[in-house]
This record gives structure tokens, C-alpha cells and sequence, in this order.
């Protein structure tokens, strides 16, 4: 089984001036989505194993390069994350099979050479439902200026029996970032990085 890809859609956004004030360097957040039918659609399959080792593959190449050639290489980015939209016809738990495995995951991981897990949003929706991509720092996820968000829309995906997934980047942080990290607070608070509430 191979993905029948209906669209590819890319998606830029340079910012030159945040917060009334101009930016150091332009702020440039992108994003690469698929469009393809939904193999399980219309139905309760018990095993989706098969499909997602068929599907996640492709998906996770092709929109892995194209972020990265986006981007400029992928040294050039610092922030990444994912999305997945299922049609109507579909289940949330279809979104996430593609999206939620190391054989989609780690050809983004390899090509930017990421250490920190992709943040993610799992929806189900009409089309033109908004792809929300939450980011974060590729190898620091305690890196506050790198909590990000990139927000798009594409008018005809997903239709009922199709799964979008998007991968996004970013080559920078917030300009203006002056929230600290979490480090400071962990530090002031004196709590731990694996038990930052200290329960």
C-alpha cells in the first residue's frame, strides 16, 4: 500500500518587524503539508499497523525535504514540529497512526539532527480546518524563545476520506524572547528538570 497523494502545499512566513520594534534577523517559519486518501476511512479497522508502516514512510521523507530545502539545509533549522488533520469520514486515532512513529518522525530528526521530541496537534476536521504546528527548540525542549506556533489553512483539505499531515520549522525564536527558560525557574524554585513540580 503506498499513499495516494492528492496535494502538496507549502507554506512561508518572514516577519521583519514583532512587538513594534524590527528584528535582528528575519523571523522565518515554514511549513510543508500532504494531502492523501485516508485508507481507513469509513470504517473501524483493528489493525492499523500495516498501513501506518506503508503510509508514514513516504510521507515522512517527502515532507522532511521539503522543509529542509525550504529552510535553506537543515543545519538552518532550530525549531521544529507536526500536525494531523483527519477528514470527517475518519478518526483521530488515523491521524496520529502516521504521524505518532518513529518511521515518520526520524527522517525529520536525522535531516536537521534533532534531539528533542516533535511537538504535535491531532485533529479531526472539515477542510479549511487551521493546521496549528506548536514548535520547539530541536535539541533543548526547555528553550523557551523557541516555543513557537505556525497557523495555516488549506481551503480543500482535508475532504471527508483524506488525512493532511504537515511537518513545520523555524530558523529562529521568538525576536524579542525575554521570558527566560525554564531552567531560571527550576533553578529559583528549586524543583528538578524530571519532577519540574516537585511531586
Amino acid at each position: 500500500m503506498k499513499p495516494e497523494i492528492r496535494k502538496i502545499v507549502t507554506y512561508e512566513d518572514t516577519t521583519f518587524i514583532e512587538g513594534f520594534k524590527a528584528v535582528a534577523e528575519p523571523w522565518h517559519m515554514f511549513a510543508a503539508a500532504a494531502v492523501f486518501t485516508n485508507p481507513w476511512a469509513g470504517q473501524f479497522v483493528d489493525d492499523l499497523r500495516p498501513g501506518i508502516q506503508a503510509i508514514a514512510p513516504v510521507i515522512g521523507e517527502m515532507l522532511s525535504a521539503r522543509v529542509v530545502d525550504m529552510a535553506g539545509g537543515g543545519d538552518k533549522i532550530e525549531a521544529y514540529g507536526k500536525a494531523a488533520i483527519v477528514g470527517m469520514n475518519g478518526e483521530i486515532e488515523h491521524a496520529s497512526g502516521v504521524t505518532h512513529t518513529l518511521r515518520f518522525g526520524n527522517f525529520y530528526r536525522e535531516a536537521v539532527g534533532a534531539k528533542s521530541y516533535l511537538s504535535f496537534t491531532n485533529l479531526r476536521g472539515p477542510a479549511n480546518t487551521a493546521i496549528t504546528i506548536p514548535m520547539m527548540d530541536k535539541i533543548d525542549a526547555g528553550r523557551r524563545s523557541h516555543y513557537l506556533t505556525l497557523q495555516f489553512a488549506i481551503g480543500d483539505a482535508p475532504g471527508p476520506d483524506e488525512i493532511l499531515v504537515a511537518l513545520g520549522g523555524a530558523t529562529t525564536g521568538r525576536p524579542h524572547h525575554r521570558i527566560g527558560d525554564r531552567y531560571q525557574d527550576l533553578a529559583e524554585m528549586g524543583n528538578d528538570v524530571d519532577n519540574p513540580a516537585g511531586v
